[in-house]
Parts: C-alpha cells; sequence; structure tokens
C-alpha cells in the first residue's frame, strides 16, 4: 500500500526487518527532519528493552521517524513522553477512544496495550519507532492477555487514516517540548496518565521487583515511585505494572 505525505519524504516498503534500522541510515545520510519509514509487516520489530514488537503484515501502523529537534540526549526521555502524548492525542482524534498512558512509553485501551513508542539518538537526530495496533482481530497466546488493537476496542479506521494525524501530532508535540520546556510535556502527561500519581504498581528493574505507590515525574521525565519503608525512588527504566 502507498501511503503519501504531502511535503514529507516517506520511505514505505512491504516488508522490513525494522523500520528503525532504515530510518538511522537515512538519519546518517542527512535526511530532512520529519523523513516517515513505514512498512506493511515488519520481521524483527524492535520494542523497548530489546523486546520485539509484533507486527502482523498489513494490520497495523509501523512507523519510524527522524527528528531533528536541537536537543541533548538528555532530553531523550522527555522526548519519550511527548511521543507518547502524541500517539495518544492521534489516535483519540481519528477513534474517539480515550487511550491511557503507562510511563514511560506504552498507550493502552482497557489496560491492553495498543500502541508502543521507542527513541534512540542516531547523531543528531533522534530516532522515534511507533507501532500501532489498528487492524488486528487477534494476537498470538503468549501476548493476547496484554494486548489489543483499535479494532478490538470498537474503532473501524484504517492505517491511513491515523497515519497523517499521527505525524502531525509528533510534531506539534515535540514543537511544545522545544518551545514550553520540559515542565509542560511532564505536567500533559501526569494529566493523560493514570499510571503518574498515586497508581500503586511493581517495577521490574532488571530482575529487581520494587512495589509502591506513584508520586509523579521529575524535572526530567523519570518516574517517582514512594516504596513501603517511605524511600522515594527514582525509576530510569523497567516495566511498570498495576498491582
Amino acid at each position: 500500500m502507498k501511503f503519501d505525505l504531502p511535503g514529507r519524504r516517506v520511505e514505505w516498503f512491504p516488508s522490513l526487518d525494522s523500520t528503525m534500522r532504515v530510518a538511522a541510515r537515512l538519519a546518517r545520510e542527512s535526511c530532512p527532519s520529519g523523513t516517515v519509514v513505514g512498512a506493511d509487516e515488519q520481521t524483527a520489530g524492535m520494542g523497548r528493552a530489546g523486546h520485539s514488537w509484533h507486527s502482523e503484515p498489513e494490520a497495523g501502523l509501523y512507523v519510524s521517524i527522524v527528528l531533528r529537534l536541537a536537543l541533548s540526549p538528555e532530553s531523550l526521555p522527555l522526548v519519550m513522553l511527548a511521543l507518547g502524548l502524541a500517539t495518544r492525542d492521534a489516535i483519540a482524534d481519528v477513534t474517539g477512544l480515550a487511550p491511557d498512558l503507562r510511563w514511560p512509553n506504552d498507550v493502552l485501551l482497557g489496560e491492553k496495550k495498543c500502541a508502543g513508542i521507542l527513541a534512540q539518538m542516531e547523531g543528531d537526530a533522534v530516532i522515534a519507532g511507533i507501532g500501532i495496533n489498528v487492524g488486528h482481530a487477534s494476537f498470538p497466546p503468549e501476548i493476547a492477555p496484554l494486548a489489543t488493537s483499535l479494532r478490538m476496542a470498537g474503532a473501524s479506521v484504517s492505517r491511513d487514516e491515523v497515519l497523517g494525524p499521527l505525524v502531525d501530532s509528533v510534531d506539534a508535540s515535540c514543537s511544545v517540548l522545544k518551545e514550553r520546556g520540559p515542565e509542560t510535556i511532564c505536567k500533559a502527561f501526569g494529566l493523560a496518565s493514570s499510571y503518574v500519581h498515586g497508581r500503586r504498581v511493581r517495577v521490574d528493574q532488571d530482575g529487581i521487583i520494587l512495589e509502591g505507590v506513584t508520586r509523579g515525574l521529575d524535572p526530567f521525565g523519570f518516574l517517582l515511585l514512594r516504596q513501603d519503608n517511605g524511600t522515594v525512588t527514582k525509576i530510569l527504566a523497567g516495566g511498570v505494572r498495576p498491582v
């Protein structure tokens, strides 16, 4: 399927191992900011922390966007939050659904994941990887309890209906980060997420399990967790799940 976004470079493939890999190469070749790499299918889709992303052919939106934001590498967690907000807003605008955000990079519908975000630096560019489960009717047994799609949540939309609003929303959200700063993004993420304030969660940090109640985000976009012994711990990475 051919996707066209006027005024923007789009490289679309029937099948790729990973859109992140191709987008990183284009970034090294000085492609313009906003370049989109997409695929109808990924054979080795990348998720956070080395996990794979289930990429059923022509069922989901699998894209990577090259962003030249003139931000330091330390801002990458904040970019991740901005991308999460953008993805949530695009889904809400197109479908009328009300997604939740689970720090740092999951978009949820009814406690099941419908979209995920990955961000990594490539030279002076950020490669934003976004996967949205659009038309999936089912998932493999190992992820079926955890995953959903826009279709399964009751929204009948096509991938091209989601793509345009998504890239526009990414541009807008990243502009807010650049122009209004981290505090605005952290506040917006906190308002959009049921996980950031007062949620009892379990966090797996490389096999070490922490449990407690979330206490907001620090100025750099990291999650704060108040453990039962009163210690407030900054969560730099790890899977956050409700208790």
